[in-house]
């Protein structure tokens, strides 16, 4: 299921990827200020992911404190870095890119979770590591917006570990 939903990720015209970009970016600002949202983890697009990065800009200029993951110890949960966008990164050891001067914080109290395929649960598929299920895990519990295409729809049951997302932001309609 990983690899075809992968596939349709890929395969989405850039101009629709560009569009439906640009409305989950508008979602995910209207959200945070309805929630008065101050810390935000986000996520470095990785494979097809939406890229809201321009969102993340906005966000920054309103005074949200933006956190990137950065992967530490294989088997673990995630660790965040502060990050301001613009500035340098780096690729870790396993391609992703971090900032270039890590400044490690707690996590924040509200996560952005890239999903590569979701159910009406608002379980999550990512690709198999299990680092944000063991972040998710952790107490007290952050407050989740998994992001994705809705063409990621899929069903699929959830595992033992698997956490619900609070909620799934796409092109279409916050679930």
């Amino acid at each position: 299921m990983r690899k075809a939903l992968l596939a349709t990720r890929r395969a989405l015209p850039d101009a629709t990827r560009v569009r439906w970009d640009a409305a989950i970016a508008q979602r995910l600002l209207d959200w945070c200020a309805q929630e008065n949202v101050e810390e935000l983890g986000v996520y470095w697009p990785l494979h097809g992911e939406p890229d809201l990065h321009g969102a993340y800009a906005q966000l920054a200029a309103r005074g949200v404190q933006l956190s990137l993951p950065v992967v530490l110890e294989k088997h673990a949960p995630l660790a965040f870095s502060n990050w301001t966008p613009g500035e340098p990164m780096v690729k870790d050891g396993m391609g992703v890119a971090v900032p270039a001067r890590l400044r490690l914080r707690p996590a924040p109290t509200t996560l952005l979770v890239p999903c590569l395929g979701f159910n009406e649960q608002r379980y999550r598929l990512g690709y198999g590591g299990g680092y944000y299920d063991r972040t998710l895990a952790a107490t007290p519990r952050l407050r989740t917006l998994g992001i994705a295409y809705a063409c990621l729809a899929a069903s699929f049951p959830n595992g033992e570990y698997d956490i619900a997302l609070d909620h799934i932001v796409t092109e279409g309609d916050l679930l």
